[in-house]
């Protein structure tokens, strides 16, 4: 036998190391079945480890991406300490200025994904999250729901622990075909009863024909890592009024028309830019912070220093961190479309998985569970 034709077995084969398709392969080995991962890569370096490490529940849509995000939380709080991942902070605080912004907060409080969530005022705000500027603010919107881990260390941490669980990794092969259950590279030949491919960005590849109806384009956003230059210490995440208008859960409440048209009007520079605050700590008190949104089939690869002027403006204005000095700088690019993720299945034994929401970290668990639920149920949903 030619060692280019080497042949391995497996009950599922998953093309991809990201967080989506390690999902599936945990997802696999929870049902007993075994798993081969293959990605074309020495390790992960796509938009799982570019991002925030933020299991986000609040705020996203309502219905399966929303179901799917509880479900993920809930499994990455139970995967974490098996794995050696520690939680960074859980919850997140929303703060909120204007009185149109507070009318979402409020709307959303009050609606069926607001359980558990609080409107916390103002002058509370010193006591309970000395992290948030209070200045001049309504109050803000706690959510408990929220995790965060260090994606950069968690993604390989996930892959490691797997491994010890008995999922086989092919590392630094791209896939140059598939035929259902089959897939093979350069160097081997996988022979499975199912395949999933998680392609991430790469849209024009493997599994391309099935996902050509959903018209996917990408996303190019901003990061930076901040260092602030006098201690502070982050109990959950920070965010503000501007996520009332762009996350779906909060953006498609009645209430909020009112204010994405304020916006609009008065905040022409962000809206184009399509910033909003997410701020999370790390564990050397480092801050990671974002971000903005660049639409496109192809967007280049270039950062604009004007946007992270903009989004370290929206630091200092949401929190006491106070000057901060930049440590690092990356842009990240995600698939994205008019629907929160693509389950598409062009054979009855395989499964095109992508997620068009930027959400991977917050939903790819229950993204996987769902789909081999369906599958094993015999549907094609």
């Amino acid at each position: 036998m030619r060692f280019m034709d080497e042949v391995l077995y497996a009950d599922v084969v998953v093309v991809g190391a990201g967080i989506l398709g390690l999902a599936h392969a945990h997802e696999a080995r929870k049902r007993g079945l075994s798993v081969v991962v293959v990605d074309k890569d020495e390790r992960c370096l796509g938009a799982s480890i570019r991002n925030f490490g933020f299991v986000t529940v609040s705020g996203l849509r309502g219905g399966d991406i929303w179901r799917r995000a509880v479900a993920s939380r809930d499994e990455w709080l139970n995967v974490a300490p098996q794995a050696g991942i520690p939680i960074q902070h859980r919850g997140t605080w929303l703060v909120v200025w204007h009185p149109l912004a507070w009318e979402v907060a409020k709307a959303f409080a009050l609606s069926d994904m607001g359980e558990d969530v609080e409107l916390v005022p103002a002058e509370q705000l010193a006591t309970r999250a000395p992290e948030v500027n209070a200045e001049g603010a309504i109050g803000a919107l706690y959510s408990p729901h929220e995790v965060r881990v260090e994606s950069f260390t968690a993604i390989p941490a996930l892959a490691h622990w797997l491994e010890t669980l008995g999922v086989r990794f092919i590392w630094g092969e791209e896939v140059l075909g598939t035929d259902g259950g089959t897939v093979w590279t350069n160097r081997h030949r996988v022979e499975a009863e199912r395949s999933v491919l998680c392609p991430g960005t790469l849209l024009t590849g493997i599994g391309s024909e099935a996902l050509e109806p959903y018209d996917i384009t990408l996303s190019k956003l901003q990061m930076l890592r901040v260092l602030p230059r006098k201690p502070i210490m982050f109990n959950a995440a920070v965010m503000n009024e501007l996520s009332l208008a762009r996350y779906q859960g909060y953006a498609d409440l009645p209430e909020a028309t009112a204010w994405g048209e304020y916006l609009d009007e008065n905040e022409s520079e962000l809206r184009a830019a399509g910033i909003h605050l997410i701020a999370v700590q790390s564990a050397d008190g480092s801050i990671v912070i974002g971000d903005s949104h660049e639409y496109g089939k192809d967007p280049d690869p270039f950062a604009k220093e004007a946007v992270d002027r903009m989004i370290i403006a929206q630091l200092q204005r949401s929190t006491t961190v106070g000057d901060v000095d930049v440590l690092s700088r990356w842009v990240g690019v995600y698939p994205t479309a008019d629907i929160d993720c693509v389950i598409a299945a062009p054979s009855p034994d395989q499964r095109v998985v992508v997620v068009t929401s930027g959400k991977g970290a917050s939903t790819g668990f229950g993204i996987a569970r769902d789909v081999f639920d369906t599958w094993d149920q015999g549907s094609d949903g």
